[in-house]
């Protein structure tokens, strides 16, 4: 990559030195991925908080086996039941209008095609009870349901013979009579936006269409979670992903492992030193693609959250990786949306020369083909965008998801040369509203070159009379904003406010080495990066330094409380089921054993730095409004964090509100109910109004 390819504003200042590392990856690009796509101007009436309900979001597409059609979930909602709702829908790619499968009264998803192109396999909670497998013929004809258990399915694969198909399903153990009393044994025995998991372990079934009588066969046991489970292109075994150690609840890694798809002992193949969190059989069957790391084990910093390409030998277990010399974390690390369903993020070419995968590059996505001979990798999709899934029409073209930086998720088709969309489901609303267009710049924070985002209200120029700006923080702290279409983002322009976002050290699209610079300096590391943000669009006029804010959910939302103790720059905050005691979240949350212990060790050993890199030992030093957003059910980020930062602000006399919201979970914001999203956006957007 060059300097030329980054879309840059006059602005940029940052030095030949802290920017190589966000140029140079050592690949070559087709002539598609050399170009920005375009980014339509957006004139009209402000965005309001009701468009969320106008949005139609096609996702995941699936290609047939003969080439000729897009099978994909399209997410909407349902206005009068405060419901989200799924449609499958055909879309051929002779150009002709997308028509629905589905009739779009329930949620029907993650659409497969059978391997002999007959059917079309999918998720649906028609059913009225949870979601279950379902059979749809690829002409015409009425669905039909193929497994009933207790609980969801929540993935599933066909086999090569179009006939069996391996699913995942959870199994609960004795917990006794009385619902109000659970038993526990394991210290993960809940998860966010699941809730209490009562014992409940997903195992792996296989099921035949063809003796719908039949009951599943149960491959796995145990009281461990398994989970994406893939077939051999023979047939004859499943791979699938699980922890089956006697402290699998604590040690914070899984292993891949296959077991013939007649039952059996399950046999393991790696290791046991990594984690590993996508997969997908060679064509020829000989290794496993993965996507994760090896070497995990112990306390690392932030080294989980760098995922990279290996390729597994299914003989011996060997494992080589393929993406040494690409510093990029493989997989979708972009925010953006919400968009529509994702998909996965790696896909072998039939003939297995190749892996295609999604990578988080400079806040985009991009699918990069990374050749098995080792020669050079080569980027098939252009920067500025956020691409949430793909697939392969043929060896050199694509079908993939995809929002951009004024325009909802629609799908389009790739080719070496040319790109063309295949659906434009938001033209009707989208084309009569005021978009702010994202300002990339890139400036240098102590020795990094870090990127951001200008979005500025209607008629803002340099020279206008200046506007309030509003910081906003990303989630993760390993996750990085996009350019793409955000809804909410653009709420705050539309309000009259300019609008920076910043991906600070910490943020996935960079170099492992930049990722890693987080992992035991939350806040310290990261704060020079925000406010540089913040002084740098300050420089580009028409904003206005006295009237600051500063926002953001779950990091963004430790971030947000970090700044307030640390600066009174900021005249209104709003924090989102964020963090400010790390020493009382230890050991509540659903990701301690993962994330927090693995990042900063065990509490008893090292309270002091966990208290050093907690908000609310600075708490004192807050002056700023803040307006506080928690949900009843968060599981990330509990409850406590956000009570115990409302008690002080009220004891300091600081002027705060706090908004809980029942029956929702960490990800509120992006599937929370439709009314209470809503909400959420006029209390956040009503805050700053008021201080600013």
């Amino acid at each position: 990559m060059t300097q030329e390819s980054i879309r840059t504003t006059e602005s940029r200042i940052v030095s030949g030195q802290a920017l190589s590392d966000a140029n140079d990856l050592g690949i070559r690009a087709t002539d598609v991925a050399k170009r920005m796509p375009d980014v339509p101007v957006r004139r009209g009436r402000s965005i309001a908080i009701d468009d969320l309900y106008r949005a139609t979001l096609p996702g995941n597409p699936q290609v047939s086996p003969d080439g000729t059609r897009v099978v994909a979930p399209v997410l909407t909602i349902d206005r009068d039941a405060d419901e989200y709702r799924s449609t499958l829908w055909n879309i051929p790619l002779s150009g002709d209008d997308p028509t629905p499968l589905t009739s779009g009264r329930w949620n029907d998803s993650s659409p497969r095609w059978s391997p002999d192109g007959k059917w079309i396999a999918f998720l649906s909670n028609r059913d009225g009870k949870n979601k279950q497998l379902f059979l749809l013929p690829a002409d015409i004809g009425e669905a039909r349901q193929i497994t009933r258990f207790e609980n969801d399915v929540t993935e599933f694969e066909w086999a090569p013979d179009s006939d069996r198909l391996v699913v995942t399903s959870a199994i609960a153990t004795d917990q006794g009579d009385d619902p109000d009393i659970m038993i526990i044994d394991a210290a993960y025995y809940k998860h966010d936006g699941k809730g209490f998991l009562r014992g409940k372990h997903s195992h792996i079934f296989t099921v035949r269409i063809s003796a719908s009588d039949e009951e599943p066969v149960q491959l796995t046991d145990g009281l461990f979670h398994h989970s994406q489970p893939v077939w051999s292109p023979d047939g004859e075994q499943i791979a699938f992903i699980a922890n089956r150690e006697p402290d699998a609840d604590i040690s914070g890694t899984d292993d891949i492992w296959l077991i013939s798809a007649r039952g059996g002992a399950p046999r393991r193949l790696t290791d046991g030193t990594g984690t590993w969190n996508a997969m997908a059989w060679s064509p020829d069957g000989g290794t496993i693609a993965a996507i994760g790391n090896t070497g995990i084990t112990g306390v690392q910093t932030s080294i989980a959250h760098c995922s990279g390409l290996y390729r597994i030998h299914v003989s011996d277990g060997a494992t080589e990786q393929i993406d040494t010399a690409f510093d990029r974390v493989i997989g979708d690390g972009s925010m953006s949306g919400p968009n529509g369903e994702p998909g996965v993020p790696l896909r072998w070419l039939p003939d297995g020369s190749a892996i295609d995968c999604l990578v988080a590059d400079r806040g985009s996505t991009v699918v990069i083909r990374f050749p098995t001979d080792g020669s050079t990798p080569i980027q098939l999709t252009g920067h500025g965008r956020h691409i949430t899934a793909f697939d392969h029409i043929s060896d050199d073209e694509l079908v993939i998801a995809t929002t951009e930086p004024t325009t909802p998720a629609e799908l389009h088709r790739i080719t070496p040369t040319d790109e063309t969309p295949l659906t434009d489901f938001n033209a009707a609303w989208i084309n009569d509203v005021y978009v702010s267009t994202p300002e990339e710049f890139w400036f240098e924070s102590n020795g990094e070159a870090i990127q951001g985002w200008l979005l500025r209200p209607d008629g803002n120029t340099p020279d206008s009379e200046p506007v309030p700006l509003i910081l906003n923080i990303h989630g993760g702290p390993w996750a990085q904003f996009s350019s793409g279409w955000f809804h909410e983002l653009q709420l705050f322009v539309a309000q009259g406010n300019a609008l920076v976002m910043v991906n600070p050290r910490g943020s996935s699209g960079r170099s492992r080495n930049f990722m890693q610079q987080i992992g035991t300096a939350w806040g310290e590391a990261d704060m020079p990066d925000f406010m540089g943000a913040v002084d740098h669009a300050l420089g580009l006029g028409g904003l206005d330094a006295n009237r600051l804010g500063v926002t953001g959910g779950s990091y963004g939302g430790f971030g947000t409380n970090w700044l307030l103790g640390h600066t009174d720059r900021f005249k209104a905050a709003v924090t989102d089921r964020s963090i400010c005691n790390l020493v009382s979240m230890a050991g509540t949350d659903d990701v301690t054993f993962s994330n927090i212990y693995r990042e900063f060790g065990d509490p008893w050993e090292t309270a002091d730095r966990y208290w050093e890199l907690s908000p609310l030992r600075y708490v004192g030093n807050v002056t700023t409004p803040c307006l506080i957003i928690h949900s009843e059910e968060d599981h990330r980020c509990p409850m406590e964090q956000a009570e115990q930062w409302f008690t002080a602000l009220k004891k300091l006399g600081v002027p705060t509100r706090f908004i809980r919201f029942a029956n929702e979970s960490h990800g509120l914001g992006r599937n929370g109910k439709p009314t209470h999203r809503v909400e959420r956006l006029k209390h956040t957007l009503g805050w700053f109004e008021q201080y600013l």
